[in-house]
């Protein structure tokens, strides 16, 4: 009996010293692998330093309905306000769409814009594309949209392929229709058609 006692003693003794080090031999492990994968362990601290000192909002996603029921989205990558004015906010990748109660709209992207939250315009000055729920792709250079009002116009010429050709204008306006049901597109400033019939 008492030998069985010694035995028991001594294998408990012997996990003592045991489990420990196969704890010690595993850690060591996970964190030999955690350096390989994750490259030299460096941390960029000069881009930390950068965020932390900026005021940035991650993948911003802004929603409403208007009165008359069109419904309008403002998506981005990036957002944040600028230093001076802080209700103007500088936006990357933004995603803009405006939808009627039909299910009409136009999608606009773009690479660079701002919105003022106190007016609730949109600015988009550089390049910018616009897609219409009906067929139409077009590309221009600056755009302002009005959210509340549902309200888009375009900055500069611009260049259009439609469902019946090709189209070019100096001018676009997008609003909504009298009864709000709808979205209407109307092209001024020297419109050019190449209309290209169906076979």
């Amino acid at each position: 009996m008492r030998g069985e006692v010694n035995r028991y003693s001594q294998f408990v003794g012997w996990l003592k010293i045991i489990l420990p080090l196969a704890a010690i031999a595993l850690f060591s492990t996970l964190f030999l692998f955690a350096q390989g994968r994750g490259g030299n362990g460096t941390i960029p601290f000069a881009e930390v330093e950068e965020i932390a000192r900026e005021n940035r909002l991650s993948s911003p996603d802004f929603t409403g309905v208007s009165d008359d029921g069109t419904l309008f989205s403002l998506t981005a990558t990036s957002a944040r306000p600028l230093p001076d004015q802080s209700h103007i906010v500088a936006i990357d990748d933004i995603r803009l769409s405006v939808e009627s109660r039909k299910g009409l709209g136009v999608n606009v992207t773009a690479g660079v814009a701002s919105f003022d939250s106190e007016t609730r315009v949109a600015l988009i000055e550089g390049l910018a594309r616009v897609a219409s729920t009906d067929g139409y792709m077009m590309e221009t250079r600056g755009l302002r949209a009005q959210i509340d009002d549902g309200l888009l116009e375009s900055l500069g010429p611009l260049e259009v392929r439609a469902p019946f050709g090709e189209m070019t204008a100096g001018h676009l306006v997008v609003s909504r229709s009298a009864n709000g049901d709808g979205l209407q597109m109307l092209f001024n400033q020297g419109v050019r058609l190449v209309y290209q019939p169906e076979k």
